[in-house]
């Protein structure tokens, strides 16, 4: 029994030791998708997060408000690589009297005033922070012609073992995300993009902790974003919901009649 388990332990470390840098990616990430909830994450129809969102500005606390944030995947997107396959609703307040409103090509913040819409360059940041989010390249973007998936190995991030693996689109856009060894999760995810205006280049980190499992998906209760190294954005969840019938259609279009306001 004894020499058995030592010819398999062998076997296993020669299996491992062939898979190359792509195919230990590609598998890590199936892993991670499992880790999530495997079919019924792929299948996810909308999402209902709820809770308290703050702001930080030069690391000082600038903002804090309860927020809902309201997310309803399309099916008919198929340019998945350029074009948002989700409209988002973010209502804050307890009365969510206010908030801003994501299309696909466009966006406004809704009040009782009206809707203005939101500057081009608050949009297309919104519109690379997304395509290139994790959670969202896991149920939308995985089969992507040209898509790769590419392990960078193993570490320790904050006394957490993690496998990093960089994910790279045909456009050579690269998010690079840290898989916890043990649960599989996503703990962190690093990307870089050029300032508009001024063509610096700005890492975007966010990390995602205290999961916890609602209707057999697995997803993050607090979300934190740092911008160069300062952090900029912190969502706890008190409550998530998948595929819920609050998310109508209407949540996702202006009122009829409501007034336009200049940018």
């Amino acid at each position: 029994m004894r020499y058995r388990i030592i010819a398999l332990s062998l076997a296993w470390s020669f299996a491992l030791s062939a898979e190359n840098a792509q195919d230990r990616g590609k598998r890590l990430i199936d892993e991670c998708l499992q880790a999530l909830g495997g079919d019924r994450y792929a299948h996810m129809e909308n999402r209902v997060e709820s809770g308290r969102a703050y702001s930080f500005y030069r690391e000082n606390l600038n903002g804090l408000t309860i927020a809902t944030i309201y997310t309803r995947y399309d099916t008919d997107v198929t340019d998945t690589a350029h074009d948002i396959a989700q409209h988002e609703r973010e209502n804050f307040d307890k009365k969510q009297d206010w908030g801003v409103l994501f299309g696909a090509h466009e966006a406004w913040d809704v009040t009782y005033r009206g809707a203005r819409p939101v500057p081009t360059d608050t949009y297309d940041r919104y519109r690379e922070t997304t395509l290139r989010d994790i959670f969202y390249i896991l149920r939308t973007r995985l089969h992507e012609p040209g898509m790769i998936f590419e392990s960078r190995g193993a570490d320790v991030l904050q006394n957490v073992p993690v496998e990093i693996i960089d994910i790279t689109d045909a456009d050579n856009r690269t998010t690079t995300v840290y898989i916890h060894q043990t649960t599989k999760l996503p703990v962190r995810q690093v990307f870089y993009r050029r300032d508009p205006v001024t063509k610096d280049r700005i890492e975007e980190i966010t990390m995602f902790t205290k999961y916890r499992t609602v209707d057999g998906i697995q997803w993050p209760f607090t979300i934190e974003r740092e911008r160069n190294g300062e952090k900029i954005y912190q969502m706890f969840s008190n409550s998530v919901e998948f595929n819920s019938p609050k998310v109508v259609d209407t949540l996702f279009a202006l009122p009829a009649g409501i007034k336009m306001l200049k940018p």
